[in-house]
C-alpha cells in the first residue's frame, strides 16, 4: 500500500501547489494595479501565511484525531472558494480577503507530509519527504510559468481571471482525487488513540520538551524568511529594475523552482544517505546564503542574478527535505501531524516575516537591501541544521 498512496499523495501535492503557483507571480501585479505601494503590496503577500501561521498547529493536531484525507479535502474546498474570490476581486480588500481565507485553509501540507510519514518506514523518512518536496516544487514550477502564460507579459493590461479559474479546476481535481484514491493512513485505532492522549501535542510544549525540534524550526524560521523575503520582493525589483511583465518573472521564477525540484527529487535521495540530513540540509543553507548575496550585489548583470538564482534552488531544494525528515524524526507515532504542525507553523512564521520585512527594507534601504539581509538570516540555519544533528544522529 505504501508505494501507491505516495505515488498518489505526489500527484495531489503537486496539483494542488501547481494550482496554487498559478497565482503567486500575479497577487504583485494585481495589488500595484489596485494602487498599492511596496511595503503594502508585501504586507498582503505576508497576510496568507500569517493566517497559515495560526492555522497549521489546528490543522496539525486535526489530522492527527481524524485523519489526514478529511484535512486533505477540507482545506483544498476552502482554496477553492478563495480561488473564486480571487477571480471577482476589483479592489485591494477583495483580495487581501481572498489571500486571508487561502491562509486559514492551508492545513494541506502538513497533512500532507505527515501522510508521508505515516507510511515510511524510519530510514524512508527523508526520501519520503523528498518525494513530498519534489512534488511541491514541480507545482511551483509549473504553476508560476502558467500564471504568467495565463496572465500575459504587459503589466497594465494582464488577465488574472482565467489564472484564478484555472486554479480552481486544479483544485477540484485534486480533491477527487483525494476522495477516489488516496487511503487514510491513520487507522481507527491510532485516532483514537490520539483523541485519548491529546495533552502533550500542543506546539509550545513540544517546541519546550524536544531541544532538536526547536533548532529545527529555528533553522526553518530563519531560512524560510529569506524564501519569503526573496519571493515576495521579486516581482517588484523586477518589475522597476528591468520593467518586467509576469510571463518573464514567471519565466526566472521557474528556473529556480526546476532546480530545486532536481535536487529535491535526486539529489537528496543520492546525498542524504552519505551526509546526513543535518550536514546536506546546512550545506543547502550555505549555498542559498550565496545565492541570494550574488543577487544583491549583480546590479543589472543578468548572468550573475542568473547564476545567483540558480544557487538559490539548489541549496533550497538540499535545505527543504532534509529540515522536514529531521522534524518528522523527532515526532512519535502519535503525535506526528502536530509535530509536522508546529514545524510548519514555523514556516508559515518566516512567511509572515519575510514579506513584512522585504517591503520596508526596499524602500527604506534600497533594492537591494532584501536580498543582503536574507543572505544574512541564511547563515545561521546552517549552524542550527548541524546543531539539530548531534540530538538526532542524521
Amino acid at each position: 500500500m505504501k508505494r501507491p498512496s505516495l505515488h498518489v499523495l505526489f500527484a495531489v501535492s503537486s496539483i494542488d501547489v501547481l494550482g496554487f503557483g498559478v497565482l503567486i507571480p500575479l497577487v504583485p501585479y494585481m495589488a500595484t494595479r489596485f494602487g498599492a505601494s511596496p511595503e503594502l503590496v508585501t504586507a498582503i503577500l505576508g497576510s496568507y501565511s500569517l493566517c497559515q501561521l495560526l492555522a497549521a498547529p489546528f490543522w496539525g493536531r486535526l489530522s492527527d484525531r481524524h485523519g489526514r484525507r478529511p484535512i486533505l479535502i477540507s482545506s483544498l474546498a476552502g482554496a477553492c472558494v478563495s480561488y473564486a474570490i480571487l477571480a471577482l476581486a476589483h479592489n485591494l480588500w477583495m483580495l487581501l480577503a481572498a489571500r486571508v481565507l487561502a491562509g486559514l485553509m492551508a492545513g494541506n501540507l502538513a497533512a500532507a507530509f505527515a501522510y508521508a510519514s505515516d507510511v515510511s518506514a524510519p530510514e524512508d523518512r527523508a526520501r519520503s519527504m523528498g518525494l513530498v518536496g519534489a512534488a511541491i516544487g514541480i507545482g511551483f514550477m509549473l504553476g508560476i510559468p502558467l500564471g504568467g502564460a495565463l496572465a500575459g507579459d504587459r503589466p497594465e493590461s494582464a488577465d488574472f481571471v482565467r489564472p484564478a479559474l484555472v486554479s480552481m479546476g486544479l483544485a477540484v481535481l485534486a480533491i477527487m482525487l483525494v476522495k477516489w484514491r488516496l487511503p487514510e493512513s491513520r487507522d481507527s485505532e491510532a485516532r483514537a488513540a490520539q483523541r485519548a492522549a491529546e495533552r502533550g501535542a500542543r506546539p509550545l510544549e513540544l517546541l519546550r520538551a524536544r531541544p532538536a525540534l526547536r533548532a529545527i524550526a529555528g533553522a526553518a524560521l530563519l531560512l524560510t524568511s529569506a524564501q519569503g523575503i526573496l519571493e515576495s520582493i521579486f516581482v517588484i525589483w523586477a518589475l522597476a529594475r528591468f520593467a518586467a511583465g509576469p510571463r518573464t518573472v514567471g519565466l526566472a521564477l521557474f528556473g529556480v523552482a526546476l532546480l530545486s525540484v532536481l535536487m529535491q527529487g535526486g539529489g537528496v535521495r543520492a546525498l542524504a544517505p552519505r551526509l546526513g540530513e543535518g550536514v546536506l540540509g546546512g550545506i543547502g543553507a550555505v549555498i542559498y546564503a550565496l545565492g541570494l548575496l550574488l543577487v544583491g550585489v549583480a546590479g543589472r548583470n543578468l548572468v550573475l542574478i542568473g547564476v545567483g538564482l540558480a544557487l538559490a534552488g539548489l541549496g533550497l531544494g538540499a535545505f527543504t527535505p532534509s529540515a522536514s525528515a529531521l522534524a518528522s524524526k523527532q515526532s512519535q507515532a502519535g503525535d506526528r501531524g502536530a509535530v509536522m504542525g508546529t514545524y510548519q507553523a514555523s514556516t508559515s512564521l518566516a512567511r509572515v516575516i519575510g514579506p513584512f520585512a522585504s517591503g520596508w527594507l526596499y524602500a527604506g534601504l534600497g533594492p537591494n537591501a532584501p536580498f543582503l539581509t536574507a543572505a544574512c538570516l541564511a547563515l545561521p540555519a546552517a549552524w542550527l541544521l548541524w546543531h539539530a544533528r548531534r540530538h538526532v544522529g542524521a
